[in-house]
């Protein structure tokens, strides 16, 4: 394998999209990729246009051409970032594993469950890998909570709450970001689509547990919109924990306001994303600790202590440990989100629609 940095594409991403920039700075933080091509528009003059403007030397209007033509080249890519709307996602990453190239996903998995159930046949069929970008689960101190969880700091899990909350669309929002969100054929999905799965995955990979049923109302709390703005969620496991899962972006006030905690028979976590350096571990004696670093070094952070590090770093531990697999070190990949963690959201937002229509009531998880 040729050393250096691995050669990167994108799908989506071009001018006026967040979550492109935030992937391209993530993937050349620690110089582990180099983004070379790009069909960064559906619009080829734009696409070119948003390819110059960022050096990337290869632009295509045709992400079919550019999966085919990458591995026909011997300096081809070897993974793509993609990086567009959801009703995008199966199309985009179908093409790329088809074609043998290594597909760095954004989150949700898909719009939909027949979309997600084509894709999964995609990811069995290619030798290549498939990476979902669940950022939030790569800050340091969400892994050293899973790993405290493991390790049975807590003991016996008994209360699960995890709330992802916002309010920039508490009324009706004209941004490109907030029109491909509220339309149900691009999204699939509103809120419980957007920020409740990071909400769910992230109690899941935590606890390493995964509900046995919930029971859900999903709500559009503004006037007019056609997804949820607004889902609230009763979980039952199958140990006998008991759970709430709060996500909404119509809650006025609240910025990005992402949190989990977890309450066992010896001890509870806390961690929320305005502290993210900070997980609050409370024992049975009732005295809590403030843990600002994590014992695995393998993390290797950044910055010294009392430098924080935030949102974009967690994005790069994503992309530093999927880089670590492509160049054949797989210690890593447990911590690394994938395809079942995508079915697993997937599973997630439609048990909640079908529990929702029915007024509440218990819809079992598909496994």
């Amino acid at each position: 394998m040729a050393a250096g940095p691995i050669p990167l594409g994108m799908v989506g991403g071009g001018e006026g999209a967040f979550i492109g920039a935030v992937h391209r700075i993530a993937a050349r933080i620690d110089g582990q990729f180099a983004l070379v091509a790009g069909a960064l528009s559906s619009d080829e003059s734009r696409a070119q246009a948003s390819a110059e403007k960022l050096g990337i030397a290869r632009s295509y209007g045709d992400f079919r051409v550019m999966a085919q033509e990458e591995a026909a080249r011997e300096d081809g890519i070897r993974a793509v970032s993609v990086v567009t709307p959801n009703h995008m996602h199966a199309p985009v990453s179908i093409a790329f594993l088809d074609a043998g190239i290594n597909v760095i996903c954004d989150k949700p998995l898909t719009a939909t469950q027949e979309q997600a159930q084509e894709l999964a046949e995609a990811v069995r069929r290619s030798k290549a890998r498939f990476f979902l970008t669940h950022n939030y689960c790569a800050h340091p101190m969400i892994r050293e909570a899973r790993a405290m969880v493991a390790e049975g700091a807590i003991g016996d899990l008994r209360l699960v709450q995890a709330e992802y909350l916002q309010g920039w669309m508490s009324e009706e929002v004209k941004t490109k970001q907030a029109s491909w969100r509220t339309d149900p054929a691009k999204s699939g999905a509103g809120a419980i689509g957007d920020i409740g799965t990071h909400a769910w995955q992230l109690a899941e990979f935590v606890t390493g547990q995964t509900p046995a049923e919930i029971s859900a109302e999903l709500s559009s709390i503004v006037v007019g919109r056609r997804v949820d703005d607004d889902v609230r969620v009763k979980l039952r496991y199958a140990s006998g924990a008991k759970g709430g899962l709060w996500a909404s972006q119509v809650a006025l006030g609240q910025e990005n306001g992402l949190s989990l905690r977890l309450f066992g028979s010896k001890g509870a976590l806390a961690w929320r994303l305005q502290d993210a350096e900070a997980l609050i571990f409370t024992g049975k004696d009732g005295q809590s600790q403030r843990l600002t670093r994590a014992r695995d070094r393998s993390e290797s952070y950044r910055t010294p202590p009392g430098h924080p590090e935030g949102y974009l770093e967690a994005f790069g531990n994503l992309y530093r440990d999927i880089a670590e697999v492509l160049r054949g070190d797989e210690t890593h990949l447990d911590r690394i989100p994938g395809l079942s963690d995508g079915l697993s959201g997937m599973a997630f937002i439609a048990a909640a629609q079908e529990s929702s229509a029915q007024d509440g009531a218990w819809v079992r998880i598909a496994t």
